[in-house]
């Protein structure tokens, strides 16, 4: 796949350990052609001096059940980088789905498609 010349970051918002899911997503966006960053586990704050050193296109945040983790981290990253797209994945309750979608952010809950995430990605960095 060509190279898109975009730059994705993801990150865990829980200690919850579960990689396949995040690996599984990362390996997608790197096959079609994103230059992808996986930080691991990381708080919020972490998270956004990632997004900053990082010169990032995009972040995605595997969540893990970790709402209130999560919640800080996509408002920390809008008020400091206004207009930085994120989308999330992982076990998300449809509260929290609904809370997050409220904020822009796209959600990809267990079961979601790969070629779903990959066009999300494609969108959100403008190139589809």
């Amino acid at each position: 796949m060509e190279d898109t010349g975009k730059r994705i970051l993801m990150a865990k918002t829980g200690l919850d350990g579960h990689w396949r899911g995040p690996t599984i997503v990362a390996t997608a966006l790197r096959d079609a052609g994103f230059e992808v960053i996986m930080i691991g586990m990381a708080r919020s704050d972490e998270v956004l001096q990632a997004t900053i050193d990082e010169d990032v296109d995009l972040v995605g945040l595997n969540i893990g059940g970790h709402i209130d983790v999560a919640l800080r981290a996509v408002e920390t990253i809008q008020k400091e980088c206004e207009g930085m797209p994120i989308f999330c994945g992982g076990v998300v309750p449809p509260h929290a789905k609904r809370r997050l979608e409220a904020l822009g952010v796209e959600v990809f809950p267990p079961g979601s498609q790969l070629p779903d995430i990959v066009d999300s990605a494609r969108r959100l960095t403008g190139i589809a």
